[in-house]
């Protein structure tokens, strides 16, 4: 049978023990990894409910342009079908951790979003869908998506990036071998300034340059 004092300096050694560990793992980026993870979690659900939104306000889009006679039904094809290539990918939290498939993500996204930028650039040359209120309104609300998409990329990318240095220095580049933490994909662009900067959406043409008159003939 242990003494009272056997088992207070038993008491005292495992505590000790804790406090080393708890300080040993705070030390080597273990806090600050579960912090940032969490972080990059967060910002990726951002990012899902902006893509989800615009690919929401898609049908309207549509069913809105449709109403047009004669409007290029090759552009209208291509965004259904590049909302549907999108919508199909299951999007789950694990998609960050997978290179291959987040990249297909994006390609998809991408995609849609060239999709979409022709359409509008299309639905100029109608005056009428430029005049109906209702498709006004849906180009105001895809407008703020676009922008809500801009802005929750860029915080994802911040905290990809603080959480893949963190994973890549010395020496917490080793908790992070112990633990399992790879390093998580971003998005890519071949212009950075496509990130910061939203896609300008404008139903007004620009003036026509007036051409030059032509000299008079010399009397």
């Amino acid at each position: 049978m242990r003494s009272p004092r056997t088992s207070r300096a038993l008491r005292t050694v495992t505590l000790a023990a804790v406090v080393a560990g708890s300080l040993s793992l705070g030390g080597c980026g273990y806090n600050e990894f579960q912090h940032l993870d969490e972080q990059t979690k967060s910002g990726w659900s951002e990012v899902l409910n902006q893509y989800q939104r615009r690919a929401d306000l898609i049908p309207n889009i549509v069913a809105t342009v449709k109403g047009e006679a004669n409007f290029e039904q090759e552009t209208l094809t291509k965004v259904v079908e590049a909302r549907s290539r999108a919508t199909a990918i299951q999007a789950t939290p694990e998609l960050v951790n997978d290179p291959a498939a987040f990249q297909k993500f994006q390609a998809a996204q991408g995609e849609l979003t060239s999709a979409l930028s022709r359409l509008l650039v299309v639905s100029e040359n109608y005056p009428n869908l430029k005049a109906n209120q209702g498709f006004q309104d849906l180009r105001v609300q895809l407008e703020g998506t676009e922008n809500r998409i801009t802005v929750a990329r860029n915080k994802y990318i911040q905290s990809v990036q603080a959480y893949n240095v963190l994973a890549r220095s010395f020496p917490t580049n080793l908790t992070a071998k112990i633990f399992s933490y790879e390093v998580k994909p971003g998005f890519t662009v071949e212009n950075e300034k496509a990130i910061s900067a939203p896609p300008t959406i404008s139903f007004d043409k620009a003036p026509a340059t007036p051409t030059p008159a032509a000299p008079s003939a010399s009397k």
